[in-house]
């Protein structure tokens, strides 16, 4: 499966204003190109924070939380299977016992067994723990059936999530949800984890109100670090609300103030807490968290992020090590099936169809997702993967990964509209959704979709696109410009890490670890290191045109600095 040759397209040049000064002059544009007016924009601080008291809900949530705590009821955080899920049902635990509840504990589907979120299975599965209020973290939304059964026993139930909603809301007793229809919380972009502290910032502030804290108030600042690693896995967007969150969670880290799971994740992905950036998070971090839901039972990693001893912590975070390594194995094999099926979807004539819908009897239904998003990424179309539910089962399980323009959870509703009993639930984002149908609807949902698509999906948004902050001076090539893009972050969706563009002379190449690209490239008397992962099978002519980012070289150290190149072609 070839991939898809993306343009190289500069962003509109913007120069920033006096709010800039005493920021390194390519940091600084690369904030104002991204749209900040503001050095509050441009790099936010807790204090830019949202209030809680603009976001709905929050005024019920905190007294069912204070009725139960004052009670001494026994409250179950019911967690997802997903590194969000996992960081906010930490939270969500921690955060509670921070505030002076006594009786907490936690649950967490088993995918296999019981479905997305809050299913009837998952009441029946902590019918025994005897909750008297259920906390959902990062579900809720759409998880009727579940509220309803809950509600059947007697429980209390407080819905936090950040999914978008269905024309019906679940009979919960109080609901969180920034994106609920006429919600006036100004950031639409929080992740579930971020749902859960700001209801802990509300309880706080509540229980505070009331006296609660003579001897001072509990810090919930430590839950940062977890706060920001469920923020960036979960890839929503990154807008200031968001970075001010990830930002103070990654100073945490970066000051040995990590909880012990998280820890032991960096120590066992050889990754240095001191210099920890979001891309740690994205690429070493989070999958190993990820992996225990896809693979095993996130309870596992849950069970990482709650735990204070630090021996404890190593043990597990070596357990989600291995998990992490079979689950790569199984997406590979996955990919390479996936690679067979898409030769035969592509047309005669070499075009793709608007959409790419991929089974197979054999997949695994916690890793079809990554195998989605790869073949996004290669083909930029919409994909969406299925597996069976379980081994054998007639009900499918799918992950859908979009790209930007095309929002896929609308297209599933419109596919719901139009064929009210092909699809049986779905949910998600802009970007990401899943979804569940009888193995016997794959080909009508499959034509459904791609007639939701033609005409919402032109030829400009079928073409991938690599932007680029454009070119630098030799003379802002060096390892201080590379420290001040790596430290003026976090970067990552809606807000990207700066890429650069220009023509190289071709020096020298050679091959490292059978698939990488080592390049010396020369612009005018300047010569510098560049390294292409994957880019071995194209060798280079003698004059290229690249896309990179500007990264310090930390192995070699001193003044080193290497050119990351995320698209080449001849010059």
């Amino acid at each position: 499966m070839s991939r898809l040759k993306p343009r190289l397209v500069r962003r509109p040049h913007v120069l920033p204003g006096d709010w800039a000064l005493g920021l390194h002059p390519v940091l600084a544009r690369a904030y104002a190109m991204r749209g900040a007016l503001s050095l509050e924009q441009a790099r936010p601080t807790l204090a830019n924070l949202h209030p809680p008291g603009t976001m709905g809900g929050l005024d019920a949530a905190t007294a069912l939380l204070d009725d139960a705590m004052a009670a001494n009821a026994h409250i179950v955080v019911v967690g997802d299977f997903d590194c969000d899920g996992a960081t906010a049902c930490a939270v969500g635990v921690r955060g509670l016992r921070l505030l002076g509840a006594r009786r907490v504990s936690y649950a967490v589907p088993n995918r296999i067994v019981h479905g997305y979120g809050l299913t009837p299975a998952m009441v029946e599965e902590i019918a025994p723990m005897a909750p008297d209020l259920v906390v959902t973290v990062d579900h809720g939304i759409a998880c009727h059936p579940g509220v309803v059964a809950a509600k059947a026993r007697g429980w209390k139930v407080l819905v936090t999530d950040h999914h978008l909603p269905g024309d019906v809301l679940p009979p919960a007793d109080a609901i969180v949800d920034p994106n609920l229809r006429g919600d006036g919380f100004p950031s639409k972009a929080l992740a579930g984890v971020g749902v859960i502290f700001y209801v802990l910032l509300a309880l706080r502030r509540h229980l505070r109100d009331r006296g609660a804290f003579p001897g001072g108030e509990p810090d919930l600042s430590q839950l940062l670090d977890l706060v920001a690693v469920g923020t960036v896995a979960d890839l929503v967007p990154l807008d200031p609300n968001n970075r001010a969150l990830v930002a103070a969670g990654l100073r945490r880290m970066r000051a040995g103030q990590a909880c012990a799971g998280l820890r032991a994740l960096a120590e066992v992905s050889q990754r240095e807490l001191v210099r920890l950036d979001a891309s740690d998070i994205g690429y070493a971090i989070a999958p190993r968290i990820n992996a225990a839901g896809r693979l095993e039972d996130m309870a596992l990693g849950i069970e990482c992020l709650l735990t204070d001893d630090l021996a404890r912590a190593r043990e597990i975070a070596q357990a989600l090590n291995e998990i992490n390594g079979e689950r790569r194995a199984v997406q590979q094999q996955m990919l390479d099936e996936a690679e067979r099926a898409l030769s035969r979807v592509e047309l005669p004539h070499g075009d793709l169809p608007p959409t790419i819908c991929l089974f197979d009897a054999e997949w695994h239904p916690g890793v079809v997702g990554l195998v989605a998003s790869k073949i996004k990424e290669r083909l930029h179309r919409p994909v969406v993967a299925f597996a069976p539910s379980a081994p054998g089962s007639a009900m499918l399980r799918g992950s859908a990964r979009s790209i930007p323009g095309f929002h896929i959870r609308d297209a599933l509703a419109t596919v719901h509209a139009r064929c009210p009993t092909l699809i049986e639930r779905f949910g998600g984002h802009a970007m990401a959704a899943g979804l569940s149908l009888p193995l016997e609807h794959f080909g009508a949902f499959s034509r459904e979709l791609h007639a939701a698509a033609v005409g919402a999906l032109t030829p400009d948004l079928l073409q991938a696109e690599v932007l680029s902050d454009g070119e630098l001076d030799p003379a802002e090539m060096g390892r201080s410009c590379a420290e001040a893009i790596r430290d003026g972050g976090p970067w990552g969706q809606a807000f990207p890490e700066p890429h650069f563009d220009g023509e190289f002379r071709v020096l020298s190449t050679r091959i490292v670890g059978q698939r990488h690209l080592r390049m010396e490239l020369g612009m005018g008397a300047l010569r510098v290191n560049a390294i292409e992962f994957g880019g071995a099978a194209e060798p280079p002519g003698e004059r290229v045109r690249i896309a990179y980012r500007l990264e310090p070289d930390d192995y070699r150290g001193g003044d080193a600095f290497q050119l990351v190149v995320v698209h080449r072609e001849p010059a």
